[in-house]
């Protein structure tokens, strides 16, 4: 019997795992389709939502899954929640894979907020060259501190465009490379960067070349997510199903309500 996987995607990690499983189990990726041109999956691919939790619960019935993975980013906190939910309602079971965060290191000058309008009161009144290295849903509330000039750079274009007097717009995809983050930080004369801890490596050069510059990093803090089973890392969260199998995570059916 071939078991199936639905894996709740956006992340590099949740394509490789993909990867990873497709030759023991039927493996779907879901994506929220909040990116114009995601790149090629290797793995069927479902775009859009599922109408909250309840949907999911739904979908996961229907589609008979018979393990789901939270591979989404760590600032999909809604997501996360509503995976936790459906995984309880459906009797589905549930594991995560949970990127660390970055740690702060000798030379690194973090201002920790907890939210997206936190970080742009942080800016302070003054004006300010900042880099807002961020999702294009997550810098609108940057509008409230016009004062300021923003480069923003996000993977699809920001549209509409934010209503400040004073901002750049760079669409591009990672990884990126700390001496090219360098490069754009000098040539654009950037003072402060606003950041999410993303964690992992692909982004992280924006974090070093601002160490190396001496600028300070608005660094948005993690949304709390469920607990769940997790790993950290693609091999780990592979070798728990192999080391397992799908079986070990199956109910059986009458304690699913299937």
């Amino acid at each position: 019997m071939t078991h199936r996987i639905l894996i709740l995607g956006g992340t590099t990690e949740a394509r490789q795992l993909a990867g990873k499983l497709a030759a023991r189990a039927s493996v779907t990726l879901s994506l929220a389709g909040r990116t114009e041109s995601p790149v090629e999956q290797g793995v069927p691919v479902r775009t859009g939502g599922f109408g909250g939790a309840d949907g999911l619960a739904a979908y996961l019935r229907e589609m008979r899954v018979d393990l789901m993975i939270d591979a989404t980013h760590p600032y999909a906190a809604q997501i996360s929640a509503n995976a936790a939910q459906a995984a309880r309602a459906s009797g589905v079971p549930i594991l995560a894979l949970r990127r660390p965060g970055w740690e702060p290191v000798e030379g690194d000058r973090w201002t920790l907020v907890d939210t997206f309008g936190d970080a742009a009161q942080a800016l302070g009144p003054a004006p300010r060259r900042v880099f807002l290295a961020l999702g294009r849903q997550e810098v609108a509330v940057f509008e409230a501190a016009p004062q300021h000039h923003y480069l923003i750079r996000s993977v699809d274009p920001v549209e509409p465009t934010l209503a400040v007097p004073d901002a750049e717009y760079l669409s591009a995809r990672g990884p990126f490379r700390e001496p090219d983050e360098r490069a754009l930080l000098e040539k654009h004369r950037i003072e402060v960067v606003v950041s999410k801890n993303s964690g992992g490596a692909a982004t992280y050069g924006k974090i070093a070349a601002a160490r190396a510059l001496g600028l300070v990093v608005v660094m948005v803090r993690r949304p709390d997510l469920p607990d769940v089973p997790s790993a950290e890392t693609v091999e780990a969260l592979a070798a728990i199903v192999d080391q397992f199998g799908v079986d070990h995570f199956v109910e059986p059916a009458a304690e699913r309500g299937v």
